[in-house]
């Protein structure tokens, strides 16, 4: 007989239940694409408000947007990762899981006409025209004033972004009313969007 089969011999055999570990669940992770409008600085309440609501969060943002228009240092902090804005390079590893829902608040008239045309010149713009061909639930909160609204490209682009199953926020102009105050933008609705 062998080393081996001698101690296997030698040690009795006992039946342990087997109990299953519990599995960490993932949160849902929630890309929200900021572009450059001024309400942007405000775009932490949705960060927040995300995260409220068991999101994790990861911040793609206009290359403009990146330029000033909200606290690129605080929204890091708040997410505990990078904000992405370039593309990264075949060798890079992805910084963010893939989304299980994605958010575009702000979205600019400029975004909202170039992602319902297909356009992807920016990591921002390709990301939302990719999610909405991996099936990914979207919502936006376009942030346009009257006149550029106005424009016809524009309603048309709404019309397919419908079309195409994106949910779209309530119109915010970000005009100050009679008193001199901006109406609030609601960041809490786009959330609201998704969960219907």
């Amino acid at each position: 007989m062998t080393e081996q089969a001698v101690s296997e011999q030698a040690l009795p055999v006992q039946a342990f239940p087997v109990q299953a570990l519990p599995v960490q669940a993932r949160k849902p992770f929630l890309y929200v694409v900021v572009c450059a409008a001024g309400i942007a600085a405000d775009v932490s309440k949705l960060i927040t408000a995300a995260q409220e609501r068991d999101w994790e969060v990861g911040v793609i943002a206009t290359p403009v947007a990146m330029n000033g228009f909200f606290d690129t240092a605080a929204v890091e902090a708040l997410t505990g990762r990078p904000i992405r804005s370039a593309w990264r390079t075949p060798g890079d590893p992805r910084p963010f899981p893939p989304p299980d829902a994605v958010v575009a608040a702000p979205a600019t008239f400029n975004t909202v006409n170039k992602w319902a045309a297909g356009i992807a010149d920016t990591l921002a713009l390709g990301t939302l025209c990719e999610a909405y061909g991996l099936g990914v639930p979207i919502a936006v909160l376009p942030c346009v004033a009257d006149a550029l609204a106005a424009h016809p490209a524009y309603q048309d682009s709404l019309i397919r972004l419908r079309g195409m199953g994106v949910r779209l926020g309530e119109p915010y102009t970000g005009e100050a009313g009679e008193d001199g105050g901006r109406p609030d933008f609601g960041w809490e609705r786009a959330l609201d969007l998704l969960e219907r």
